[in-house]
């Protein structure tokens, strides 16, 4: 059981049911229901949205009751989803098929574990690197590391030398709206810009995590 679903039971449940005048026969909630307000809703650190966002089921419960509707709302996530409107996070799929450029990483969140995927992009131009997605300062040099390793083994990884002068690489990882930072996409990113400049696609069934070095070493994991 992840920990904001045991806070939930222990403490959240009992404090809000008992603040806005329900009990166990007026509604109830499952794991997997807390665990989807959790991870689609409130997947910041602390527990400030997934307590408020409890709060906000229970109120429209607390009306309904009011209102002199009886019997229990038994909380899943499609119920979830008519309360609380659409989820404000989507769980990233790993790819289907290999595809050049593209490359499944894993990421800590305060909810627990995640895949993000990494995209690059190459296209005709001057040798420019471009890098999206909402990136803190270490992860941009995360990039440039990776961009220099890369570029140092372009004879071994099948790479024309002229690829980096001829050509523009835009780097990005989707779910712009959410900061991203830290070095341990390091290998992911390195794997993402050698796909995109031998045009070799990377297996859909492999994801990394881990910080890399000019050298090419990947450290262990810091988080």
């Amino acid at each position: 059981m992840e920990e904001k679903v045991e806070i939930a039971w222990r403490y959240l449940v009992p404090k809000l049911l008992g603040e806005h005048g329900l009990g166990g026969v007026d509604i109830q909630f499952t794991d997997e229901s807390l665990s989807f307000i959790s991870n689609r809703y409130s997947r910041e650190a602390g527990l400030r949205n997934f307590e408020r966002n409890l709060a906000a089921i229970l109120r429209k419960r607390a009306r309904r009751k009011a209102e002199g509707e009886e019997g229990a709302w038994v909380i899943d996530e499609g119920r979830v989803e008519a309360l609380l409107g659409v989820p404000h996070y989507v769980t990233e799929p790993a790819e289907q098929e290999p595809e050049v450029g593209v490359v499944t990483g894993l990421a800590w969140t305060a909810s627990g574990g995640d895949l993000i995927v990494i995209e690059a992009l190459r296209m005709p131009g001057s040798g420019r690197l471009t890098v999206t997605g909402q990136l803190g300062d270490v992860m941009r040099e995360s990039v440039d590391a990776a961009h220099s390793y890369v570029r140092s083994r372009a004879s071994q990884l099948a790479i024309a030398d002229s690829t980096f002068k001829e050509h523009d690489l835009h780097i990005h990882l989707p779910a712009g709206a959410i900061p991203k930072d830290g070095p341990s996409a390091g290998i992911t990113i390195t794997l993402a810009i050698a796909s995109v400049l031998s045009q070799r696609p990377v297996r859909r069934d492999l994801a990394m995590t881990g910080e890399v070095t000019l050298r090419g070493k990947v450290l262990e994991i810091g988080g």
